[in-house]
């Protein structure tokens, strides 16, 4: 609960806010191009990469979302939102007693705990609708060197029929010089 608190506050401050916006703005430690993170709502438009070293990725939510609370932010405490299911598994869990068990009683309860933990992370990470921008930055990448790699391709494609057609006219110079001597005779 405070660290949720804690997140909102500093998502919600301005002071924080700038501080946040100036480190998404600093150049990446890997290839020294800027990376601008943005999630837009709705049909909103992605906006164009102002410079060539800079990557523009935007992740897309309802329009919906626009002025609600981040998801992982929206914790529900009430118990009158908690599942029949959720219910039923948790008087299950009370009695369970051992090793790897979760309860104060009994040795290594603890350890079940720490497991349950988890267990409940790796979950959360695997279902959560939290926007992944490395993948999307990875995407914008592959595009990039796509584009770049077909003008590669064109342009040694322009050099090499540059290329046949300057042989080509070194062929014909060299033709046309030994057609135009007259055959020496050994008369003066």
């Amino acid at each position: 609960m405070l660290r949720q608190a804690l997140v909102l506050a500093v998502l919600v401050s301005p002071v924080f806010g700038s501080t946040l916006a100036s480190a998404q703005d600093a150049p990446a430690a890997t290839g020294g191009e800027r990376i601008n993170q943005l999630i837009v709502y709705g049909d909103d438009p992605c906006p164009a990469p102002t410079s060539a070293d800079e990557i523009t990725v935007c992740a897309r939510k309802d329009e919906g979302e626009r002025y609600r609370i981040p998801e992982p932010l929206r914790g529900i405490e009430s118990p009158k939102a908690v599942a029949w299911s959720e219910r039923v598994r948790a008087y299950e869990t009370v009695t369970a007693r051992g090793t790897l068990s979760c309860s104060p009683v009994g040795p290594g309860g603890a350890l079940g705990c720490t497991q349950q933990l988890i267990d409940a992370a790796y979950a959360e990470r695997k279902g959560g609708s939290d926007v992944q921008f490395s993948k999307l930055i990875e995407e914008e990448r592959a595009r990039r060197l796509q584009a770049i790699d077909a003008e590669a391709a064109e342009t040694q494609s322009r050099v090499e029929e540059i290329e046949r057609q300057y042989e080509q006219l070194q062929q014909d110079a060299a033709n046309a010089d030994s057609q135009s001597t007259p055959p020496a005779t050994g008369k003066p």
